[in-house]
């Protein structure tokens, strides 16, 4: 498994660690702590799982008495779209000031580099119209909201092969390229 792909592991932790606080949300962090480590996962590792469902908004935590105590959010589903809002849409202005540089770094690059830059920018572009393929979806599925950054993103993937197209490293930087796109872009599965 490549290291940009979801962790299967990390989102079943995660899972457990909310079910025993909507399970029991009267356990403090230390009650809370005896019933999950070390049946489940280690301390540290309940630890950045609880840190990241408070990050994600799908915990909250409430300190009575010197204790603290996990609560579910309230609204969840409406707090995650924001959140998946804020986050394409901030992945697509980061993107779009990346590749406006990118005309004049690139050619100071090593192969190397270049053919990381590349890749890291096409894979960060399809996971952004995927964002907002998602938003399209959630908010209206028989509309297209986002067509605007959709096309933007279709222009922007442009940009990046032209600007490979015409480095002098173009030969050796396609195949690789193309290599890239083909463990990341949808199989045929009726072989």
């Amino acid at each position: 498994m490549s290291h940009n792909e979801p962790n299967l592991e990390s989102y079943e932790r995660e899972r457990i660690v909310f079910q025993i606080i909507r399970d029991n949300p009267d356990l403090h962090h230390n009650a809370l702590i005896k019933l999950i480590v070390p049946e489940f996962m280690a301390k540290t590792t309940f630890e950045k799982t609880r840190d990241m469902l408070i990050e994600k908004e799908i915990i909250t935590v409430q300190t009575k008495a010197n204790m603290k105590f996990y609560l579910p959010s309230n609204n969840y589903a409406s707090k995650s779209q924001h959140l998946v809002e804020r986050n394409t849409t901030n992945s697509f202005h980061d993107l779009k000031l990346q590749i406006k540089r990118l005309n004049t770094d690139f050619p100071h690059k090593d192969i190397d580099e270049k053919i990381n830059i590349v890749n890291s920018l096409l894979r960060n572009l399809l996971e952004t119209d995927n964002g907002f393929t998602i938003l399209d979806a959630a908010k209206n599925p028989k509309k297209t909201l986002y067509r605007d950054e959709h096309l933007t993103i279709q222009q922007l993937i442009h940009n990046v092969f032209e600007i490979t197209r015409n480095d002098r490293d173009s030969e050796i930087l396609f195949p690789a390229i193309t290599s890239y796109l083909g463990s990341i872009l949808p199989k045929n599965l009726l072989k």
